[in-house]
C-alpha cells in the first residue's frame, strides 16, 4: 500500500525562527511554539493566527495540550513553565522551575499535562520525572519525583492518553515508563543507541512509539513485560530516515504513524505492516509533526501538521489510498 499526502496550506504568519513543536488540538486549532520565543494558535481551515502571546526572551522548547484543546502547557529554554487558556487567552499559571526551592532545583526541559487534569510532569537534567500541581493556586508546586536511576538528561516526557502512565526518554537512548498510581518505575526500554527526542502514545495507551537520533523509530507494547535485555518490549523497528528522527505521532485510529526528520522529510508508516507508505519532502529539518485528532473521513488517511527549520507551520492532507 502507498499513500499520497498533499500540501494543503501554510500558516499565514510564519515564526521568525524554527518551529520546535506543533500540536493539532481536539478543538481543530493548531498550536505552535518556536525558537523565536512565540506561541501561536492557528485556525486550521484558513491558516490564520487566531491568538498569540508576546514572545518570551528565550525560545520555547516543549508543548503539551489538554485532551479538550482548551489548555496549553509550554516551557522556555531556561525552564519557565506556563499554562495558557486557549479559549480566553488568559495565563492560568507560571512556574520558574530554575528557581532554587530547598534542595530541589530542576530546570524543566520537557513538560506534559496529565490528561486527567490537576497535575503536569516535567523532566530535564537529572533524568528524573517531577510531578507538579497544575491547579491555579498552587501551579508548579512539586508533588512527587519519579526516579529513573540514571542521571542522563531527560529529552521528552509524555503522559499516556488514559493518564495512568508517564513515559520519559533520555539522551542515552533509554525509555522509562512510570505507573502514576504507585509513582513507581514500571518498565525500562533500551531499544535505542542514541538520544530519543520524541515519544508518541496510541489512543488506547497500549503502544508507545519512540523517535531517535539513531535514525530509527521503535514501537513498544507496554502490556508486554520486557526481559531486561536490550530491545525487549520492542515489537517493531521502523527504518528509512537518513538522519535523526526528531518527532513522531500516531494517528487517532492507531493504524498510521508520522515522523519528522533532520533529513528534511516526513514519513507516514503503516504500523500493522511495519512499513513506510509515504515520504513527503520538506524544505528543511522537520522538528515536529502532529496528526489531526478528529477521525478521518471514510476512505482517507486523515491529515497532519508539521513545523520545522523554516519557521512555517504546514498542513498536509491525505489524497486517499494509492
Amino acid at each position: 500500500m502507498s499513500l499520497a499526502f498533499l500540501h494543503a496550506h501554510d500558516g499565514a504568519e510564519p515564526h521568525s525562527d524554527a518551529v520546535w513543536a506543533v500540536s493539532w488540538t481536539a478543538a481543530d486549532t493548531v498550536l505552535s511554539i518556536s525558537a523565536d520565543g512565540g506561541i501561536k494558535q492557528w485556525d486550521s481551515v484558513s491558516g490564520q493566527v487566531s491568538r498569540a502571546r508576546a514572545p518570551h526572551t528565550l525560545g520555547l522548547v516543549s508543548l503539551s495540550v489538554d485532551p479538550a484543546g482548551k489548555l496549553a502547557l509550554y516551557n522556555t529554554l531556561e525552564g519557565l513553565t506556563c499554562l495558557w487558556g486557549l479559549e480566553d487567552g488568559e495565563m492560568r499559571g507560571t512556574f520558574e522551575s530554575y528557581a532554587r526551592s530547598g534542595d530541589l532545583t530542576e530546570p524543566s526541559w520537557s513538560v506534559s499535562l496529565n490528561p486527567r487534569g490537576g497535575t503536569y510532569a516535567s523532566t530535564g537534567g537529572s533524568g528524573n520525572v517531577t510531578i507538579h500541581s497544575a491547579e491555579a493556586g498552587s501551579f508548579g508546586e512539586r508533588r512527587a519525583v519519579l526516579t529513573s536511576g540514571r542521571s542522563k538528561f531527560g529529552m521528552c516526557c509524555k503522559h499516556s492518553p488514559d493518564g495512568s502512565r508517564v513515559a520519559m526518554s533520555s539522551e542515552a537512548g533509554q525509555i522509562y515508563v512510570f505507573d502514576l498510581a504507585s509513582n513507581s518505575l514500571q518498565t525500562t526500554y533500551s531499544s535505542h543507541a542514541m538520544a530519543v527526542r520524541s515519544l508518541a502514545w496510541s489512543a488506547d495507551s497500549n503502544l508507545l512509539l519512540s523517535a531517535s537520533e539513531d535514525k530509527r523509530l521503535i514501537l513498544h507494547d507496554v502490556r508486554a513485560s520486557p526481559s531486561g535485555k536490550p530491545g525487549s518490549g520492542a515489537v517493531a523497528t521502523l527504518s528509512g530516515h537518513s538522519s535523526w528522527v526528531l518527532s513522531t505521532d500516531i494517528s487517532p485510529d492507531g493504524r498510521l504513524a508520522v515522523s519528522g526528520s533532520a533529513d528534511k522529510t516526513m514519513k507516514v508508516w503503516d504500523l500493522g505492516a511495519r512499513a513506510a507508505v509515504s515520504t513527503v519532502q520538506d524544505t528543511g529539518e522537520v522538528w515536529s509533526v502532529s496528526w489531526r485528532p478528529k477521525p478521518s473521513p471514510h476512505g482517507t488517511a486523515g491529515a497532519f501538521v508539521s513545523g520545522g527549520e523554516d519557521g512555517l507551520v504546514r498542513w498536509w492532507r491525505s489524497a486517499g489510498a494509492g
